[in-house]
């Protein structure tokens, strides 16, 4: 019972943030890979890429903005971050 109470209120509180901004950090570019404060390394399965995305020249050491999807199987890569 009180496991059941838990997942409650874990999936209550996962409802109330379904996306969360993420910054990142280019790491490989062959396949994708995006290195998120130094501890969560993400990898194609898990990056979902837009065509334009795709598409652009990416190096290694660009920072890019990610979107968090609830539960956090998977994290859509927005664009590239300039420095203004």
């Amino acid at each position: 019972m009180l496991d059941v109470i838990k997942k409650a209120a874990v999936a209550a509180v996962d409802a109330r943030v379904p996306v969360q901004v993420m910054y990142g950090t280019v790491t490989k570019t062959g396949p994708l890979e995006i290195t998120v404060e130094q501890r969560l390394v993400l990898e194609e399965p898990f990056l979902v890429l837009p065509e334009s995305i795709v598409n652009k020249s990416w190096q290694t050491g660009d920072q890019a903005i990610l979107l968090r999807v609830q539960g956090g199987d998977s994290f859509v890569v927005l664009d590239r971050l300039v420095k203004a």
